[in-house]
């Protein structure tokens, strides 16, 4: 995945699949956000796939930019918000809620420097080693690598939900990986890695679906 054209349009397709069961799983409002990860990375990577066809030469250097725009936007102005408040929604009570407010701050506050960073400065985008480089000098820095991670990984570690810890680990893991791997691709080469998340998301809500239920019976 994320290494051509083709392979982020099946991926894309295969995440659709997965984001449609988990949005099925959903038992309460407040879990709508973090079941629609899945469907939000397919289309993620499904914009990723304009980029490949703009650098291979089949379509425009223009529509290239403009996809990789979007699909840094997401990625890094974003998530950072997305993922913390997705978290700090399907918590069932104020106590836990409170443990994931410094974090849900945090990301917010970086998803809006971040996308100035991408607004006010140019993006540069091109291919190396079969991935594709996304180069702003506002967000490919060292601090905001650090930044990143905690408004991503942070709130996971503190959840209720045992199955989200693990998700935190395997999130954890995950990014430092790549960032060891193929830190000059990491925008680009995680999305590989949104197949393993999304797939740990469903079956955290297969896996709690009992639980959630009667947690939110007794908050009501």
């Amino acid at each position: 995945m994320c290494f051509s054209a083709s392979a982020d349009f099946v991926g894309s397709a295969v995440l659709g699949a997965v984001g449609v069961a988990t949005l099925a799983e959903v038992k309460d409002r407040r879990e709508l956000l973090l079941a629609a990860a899945p469907c939000l990375f397919a289309i993620h990577e499904f914009i990723e796939g304009f980029v490949w066809l703009g650098l291979d030469g089949r379509l425009s250097l223009q529509v290239a930019h403009n996809a990789g725009a979007a699909y840094v936007l997401y990625a890094q102005g974003i998530l950072p918000f997305l993922l913390p408040f997705a978290v700090f929604l399907i918590e069932p009570t104020k106590r836990q809620r409170r443990r994931m407010l410094g974090f849900v701050i945090l990301g917010g506050l970086l998803a809006l420097y971040l996308a100035w960073g991408l607004i006010a400065y140019p993006l540069q985008i091109s291919e190396q080693a079969h991935s594709i480089l996304y180069v702003n000098v506002i967000t490919n820095t060292t601090l905001v690598a650090v930044l990143y991670v905690i408004a991503t990984c942070g709130s996971l570690f503190f959840s209720g939900y045992r199955p989200l810890v693990e998700l935190a680990w395997a999130n954890l893991v995950g990014l430092l990986v790549v960032m060891e791997v193929k830190r000059y691709a990491f925008t680009s080469v995680w999305c590989a890695y949104a197949a393993v998340v999304s797939v740990i998301i469903y079956f955290f809500f297969r896996r709690t679906r009992a639980r959630r239920l009667a947690r939110y019976a007794l908050v009501h």
